[in-house]
């Protein structure tokens, strides 16, 4: 993860000098136009992945082929559908409603298509991954993934090279790696997976089961689309093509920024779910909360190591990491981590719940709240409100949710909430409140310098791990890391 992130921001600064502001703003906007045909698919894609973790929980091998055949089969007819609606709407969308310069609609065109071909590539892959994820064969994610970085590496210097337009290239090679990586992770599952040997099946039964879960789901799949790509659109619409694409090109940096920090959250959420959904399936809730209450709490912790400095330093860590940096991107970054960092609280809560299946009055309330984000957002433009109002809206609404999802699932999974308050939101609170203290104090006594930025990181890690050490750990997890160090110790000498 270390490898994937410093590939990852020097990738960042490359790409975006190379492409200039206007037309990196321009790929996260187009593709972001289709990858808002997410509220069709996403939550198809979680019922896929929930019900292939369940039964592989309970040990069904006949029946978990039926789920990863259905499985195919649907996602085949939602690549269909997508594939006609990004060649219609999407098109008629992107050449007549969106603000960008003529003599790019050509380029903007191309990257449309190989966004569209990439997002039903992804579609097909979803049983192949839910797959791997379920088996916790996460090893094979690091080398793939370190594979795919390496790709990407060669793109950029591939774009410093090619006689084309860059815009064009970027995106097509772009979608040739998405195709590589894609027919890898394929291959793998078929090879070692029993079930994943698709076959066609027709199973009413399970087909309603996965398109039940999939229809109340759409509530939160649709919001998390609509909050992220929808307020690209609008931030265009609102702010014209110059500054609305410097806008997008801002925000996509502070998106980018936030994928690198959260993907060490998200694989080590990539291991802890199938766990949850097991643990569930074999009607084992203790473990269960357990999982809950430290996945919600490490994930916090693990994000605290790289949102502190960032933070704290974000103006001069742009600085050198960018040769351009666009407008609004300091506050951007700042406050996607913020609001981040408060939604990784609700990740485990999510999980529980998917597990249950009983998820129709959750995604009513959970799913309503986060999908006024994007109504809300559009008045406050409407009203001449700034580009940050959309993320002060963001943070506040998701800040609630963590108190009215735990309201709603604790019945479901049996959990106690004060359990999780004390466990999870006072501990963070108290341990992030430690871990600030002496960075902050760095900060305001001394002048920008990377001097000071190497003292804020270094200050920040120890005092991340002392906190977490002495403030967010019980005594019995203090001596699992007592006794792993003093294991692996001994194993070294020996």
């Amino acid at each position: 993860m270390v490898f994937l992130m410093l590939i990852g921001l020097y990738t960042s600064r490359v790409i975006l000098k190379t492409l200039g502001v206007a037309d990196y703003g321009t790929y996260n906007l187009v593709g972001g136009v289709i990858s808002m045909f997410s509220i069709l698919t996403s939550s198809l894609s979680t019922a896929i992945s929930r019900f292939i973790t369940f039964e592989l929980g309970k040990g069904q091998g006949e029946r978990l082929n039926r789920v990863f055949s259905t499985s195919v089969n649907v996602q085949l007819i939602l690549g269909g559908v997508v594939v006609l609606l990004g060649e219609t709407i999407g098109v008629w969308f992107l050449n007549t409603h969106l603000q960008i310069p003529a003599d790019r609609m050509v380029a903007a065109n191309w990257v449309l298509q190989c966004a569209i071909a990439s997002f039903v590539l992804g579609l097909l892959m979803v049983p192949y991954n839910a797959s791997l994820i379920a088996h916790e064969n996460m090893n094979i994610f690091a080398y793939i993934s370190i594979l795919e970085a390496v790709l990407k590496l060669a793109i950029v210097f591939a774009l410093y090279i090619s006689p084309y337009d860059k815009l064009i290239t970027y995106a097509m090679l772009l979608f040739a790696v998405s195709c590589l990586i894609r027919w890898i992770y394929a291959s793998y599952c078929k090879q070692h997976y029993e079930e994943c040997k698709f076959r066609l099946v027709y199973d009413k039964s399970l087909l309603k089961g996965m398109t039940g879960f999939a229809g109340w789901h759409i509530l939160s799949d649709g919001s998390w689309a609509l909050n992220n790509y929808g307020i690209n659109v609008l931030l265009n619409i609102f702010f014209g093509p110059v500054t609305g694409l410097v806008l997008n090109a801002a925000r996509g940096i502070a998106t980018q920024v936030d994928n690198i920090v959260q993907s060490f959250v998200r694989n080590f959420m990539t291991a802890l779910n199938p766990q949850i959904t097991k643990s569930y399936a074999a009607g084992d809730f203790e473990y269960m909360h357990k999982l809950v209450f430290a996945g919600a709490k490490y994930s916090f912790f693990l994000m605290m190591f790289f949102t502190i400095p960032i933070l704290l330093e974000t103006d001069l860590i742009l600085e050198l990491w960018l040769d351009i940096v666009p407008d609004y991107t300091v506050v951007f970054v700042r406050l996607t981590l913020l609001s981040s960092m408060c939604v990784i609280l609700g990740n485990t809560l999510i999980t529980s719940i998917l597990a249950t299946g009983k998820i129709r009055n959750y995604e009513l309330v959970i799913g309503g709240m986060a999908l006024s984000v994007f109504p809300i957002t559009w008045m406050a433009f409407k009203l001449g409100a700034s580009p940050v109002a959309t993320y002060v809206i963001y943070f506040c609404t998701y800040f609630m949710m963590i108190f009215v999802r735990l309201y709603m699932v604790k019945d479901l999974i049996h959990i106690s909430a004060w359990s999780y308050v004390k466990e999870v939101f006072i501990r963070v609170s108290v341990v992030g409140a430690g871990a600030l203290l002496f960075p902050l104090l760095i900060t305001f006594l001394q002048d920008d310098s990377v001097l000071r930025l190497l003292e804020v990181c270094f200050s920040s890690v120890v005092c991340v791990i002392g906190s977490v050490f002495l403030l967010g750990m019980k005594k019995d997890e203090r001596t699992l890391v007592f006794t792993f160090i003093r294991g692996r110790f001994v194993k070294s000498h020996l």
